[in-house]
């Protein structure tokens, strides 16, 4: 067991490194590419559309908008990467003794380098704007673990997939290309379904409860409640309990899934 973690660990710091082998900056363009995006967004969004305050509160746009998008950027690579796993390391995959199960796991693990680089950047943004949190700030530990929870109960399903049908990798981009925009990272939820529930009460229900069953929702809505609302996971008993029976019910079909297709792994590759 201790020789898997330190061969995890292993794997995981030298998959971080070879992404941006042969490259100029090296592993540096791992944190500007999410940095420059978040640029973007700001200045699109607070710039050109003069996007003020958040509704309610008095928090500056751009910190609210980065509470949204430091989860979404690991979700997204830690999946993209993950669902490659099999095929980037079908030389692992190929030998015998290797325990492949293991490289979902260091995809996911290579991609938190950077998320705990932006967890960094996020809080001392908040505290030199004067709007640190507070000991609540902890709880980001929480809704990180969580995402490497549900980046690993995916990954095993599309990972084991994508060896036999190789598009799964452009699906599964065209899924976070929409996913972005289906959650509420750069728009405000109860302003949404207010708009909504203008032209339909009924309507702005459905709505909502669709938008809530994306896991990635409660992700989100997590790091804003730590960082702005202050608001405890505990006291969301309802999306606690949906967000984990989810994760529990996709490692359930993703285990049954990978049993069935390991076996032709190597035949496949």
């Amino acid at each position: 067991m201790k020789d898997n973690k330190k061969l995890i660990m292993y794997l995981a710091k030298n998959d971080f490194k070879t992404r941006f082998a042969g490259s100029y900056f090296g592993v540096i363009w791992g944190f500007i590419q999410p940095l420059v995006t978040i640029l973007l967004y700001w200045f699109v969004f607070q710039l050109a559309l003069k996007a003020g305050p958040v509704a309610n509160t008095d928090i500056p746009f751009v910190l609210w908008l980065m509470a949204g998008l430091v989860p979404w950027f690991f979700f997204s690579e830690a999946v993209i990467n993950g669902t490659n796993c099999f095929m980037e390391y079908n030389y692992l995959v190929k030998k015998v003794m290797f325990e492949i199960k293991i490289l979902p796991l260091v995809k996911v693990l290579s991609s938190l380098y950077v998320h705990v680089f932006f967890v960094g950047v996020l809080i001392i943004a908040y505290a030199v704007a004067g709007y640190f949190p507070g000991i609540i700030v902890i709880q980001v530990i929480y809704y990180s673990a969580s995402m490497v929870a549900l980046s690993l109960a995916i990954s095993y399903l599309t990972a084991s997939v994508a060896v036999f049908f190789k598009d799964t990798t452009q699906i599964v981009g065209i899924f976070m290309q929409i996913g972005v925009w289906m959650t509420p990272i750069m728009w405000v939820f109860s302003d949404m379904i207010a708009r909504v529930s203008n032209h339909s009460e009924m309507l702005g229900k459905v709505v909502s409860v669709i938008l809530k069953l994306n896991p990635m929702f409660y992700i989100v809505q997590g790091y804003r409640d730590t960082m702005i609302d202050g608001v405890w996971f505990v006291q969301r008993p309802g999306m606690t309990l949906y967000f984990w029976a989810f994760v529990a019910v996709m490692l359930l079909i993703s285990r049954k899934v990978y049993g069935k297709l390991k076996p032709h792994f190597s035949d496949v590759l």
